[in-house]
């Protein structure tokens, strides 16, 4: 039997994330675009409010919450059984979104920025992913270094789960996320691919986020992020081979594509 795994739609509603800032800033239109990639076969839709590409600039509480929560209602009323994540370091804001309809928190800081959102995830008894990052976005890829980075990665996503299940968290509501692109460079980032299952070893589901990231232009001689999706493809499908499980992507359909052929390949007579 193959490996399970889920692909994870993007459902940026921010007018600065790399590569489809401001394209669902309206309501209705971001509604309609989660509703697409569940119909290509998205098992769960992340709803993300405050950008964290390179360089990015915060935002306040009260505009994450006004653009991310409509979106969040809307997609619960239009599609009741696809899981919802709410992408957020905030407190307020993974609140609101779970009495809105989500299911799990993505929180990029591990829960470093607000070590409150895990009593919140422990209560509700809902999903966290917990995600590696290196210094804050504004500055994280300024000079990124490690002396072993797999390594580095894997004791912090280690402590990380340790310190979530001590504020009561199920263990089984844990995903892991090495950060790909987080305060790392292109070599980092092929070393923690190359590594993944180190992390994977951990005993948690592992998510992967490639998409249309700027080390695969590097590798694929694509400027363009639109332009990476067969560079995604691979990196995901080689992701699979090494134990990943959840693939949060853009181009939900082709990564499908990818995937299926990976996973059945993998499981194969002889």
């Amino acid at each position: 039997m193959a490996r399970p795994f889920t692909v994870m739609g993007i459902v940026n509603v921010t007018p600065d994330s790399f590569s489809d800032g401001g394209l669902w800033l309206d309501e209705a239109e971001a509604v309609a675009h989660g509703f697409r990639l569940a119909q290509e076969g998205a098992g769960i839709l992340d709803v993300g409010g405050e950008s964290t590409r390179p360089g990015a600039e915060p935002v306040s509480e009260a505009q994450e919450l006004r653009r991310v929560l409509p979106v969040i209602e809307g997609l619960a009323q239009r599609l009741p059984g696809t899981p919802l994540s709410i992408d957020t370091m905030k407190l307020a804001v993974a609140q609101a979104a779970l009495a809105a309809g989500a299911r799990l928190v993505n929180d990029v800081s591990a829960f470093r920025a607000d070590p409150r959102l895990a009593g919140l995830v422990a209560d509700a008894g809902c999903d966290c992913c917990l995600m590696h990052m290196q210094g804050e976005p504004g500055t994280m890829q300024v000079d990124p270094h490690y002396d072993d980075v797999v390594t580095q990665v894997a004791a912090f996503l280690e402590e990380r789960a340790a310190f979530a299940v001590a504020e009561g968290v199920d263990p089984a509501r844990i995903l892991l996320d090495p950060g790909i692109g987080f305060g790392k460079t292109t070599a980092h980032n092929l070393a923690l691919l190359r590594g993944l299952d180190r992390i994977v070893a951990l005993g948690f589901p592992v998510l992967v986020g490639v998409s249309r990231k700027r080390f695969l232009g590097e590798l694929a001689l694509r400027e363009d992020p639109h332009d990476r999706v067969a560079a995604g493809v691979a990196a995901n499908v080689l992701a699979y081979e090494r134990g990943a499980s959840v693939f949060r992507v853009h181009d939900v359909a082709p990564t499908l594509d990818g995937l299926r052929v990976a996973a059945g390949t993998l499981t194969a007579d002889d």
